[in-house]
């Protein structure tokens, strides 16, 4: 695989965490759906890109400095990514105690606990904005992830 990490990680962390730095205590955002915000890096193919980035998100997450939220980013399928000793409940401790539930199966319903910044914050930041007739996103209303 010609992309192991991206070809600027320490750039890309950065915009991984200015996105997780937006989620809202009591909502959570995937992997990818971070991923799908921020631009290819030059050079890396869209389709490559769409491949790789969740996990490169997922790299920069294991890694994230103190002040980002980290139990806030969860798996596409809406569950907590394993991982080694006590992280998995650490994780779904902090994201009760925010008020997120998750089902019998340990998911979090994306529908109802996933978020993303609005429009005009992405744009702001250098960041993939979603079509401008889509109505930005508040806390006071249940977004549209993608």
């Amino acid at each position: 695989m010609p992309y192991s990490s991206p070809p600027d990680p320490r750039q890309y962390n950065e915009k991984v965490y200015r996105i997780a730095r937006t989620i809202p205590a009591g909502r959570v955002m995937a992997y990818g759906h971070i991923a799908q915000l921020i631009l290819p890096p030059v050079g890396v193919p869209g389709d490559t890109y769409l491949m790789l980035a969740p996990r490169w998100v997922g790299g920069a997450m294991a890694n994230c400095p103190d002040d980002v939220p980290w139990q806030r980013v969860i798996n596409s399928q809406g569950k907590i990514s394993e991982r080694p000793g006590f992280g998995v409940l650490v994780q779904r401790k902090l994201l009760e105690d925010e008020g997120v539930v998750f089902d019998d199966h340990d998911r979090v319903d994306l529908k109802r606990y996933g978020w993303r910044p609005t429009a005009e914050w992405l744009r702001a930041n250098g960041l993939a904005a979603p079509d401008d007739d889509e109505p930005p996103v508040d806390s006071g209303q249940q977004p549209r992830l993608f």
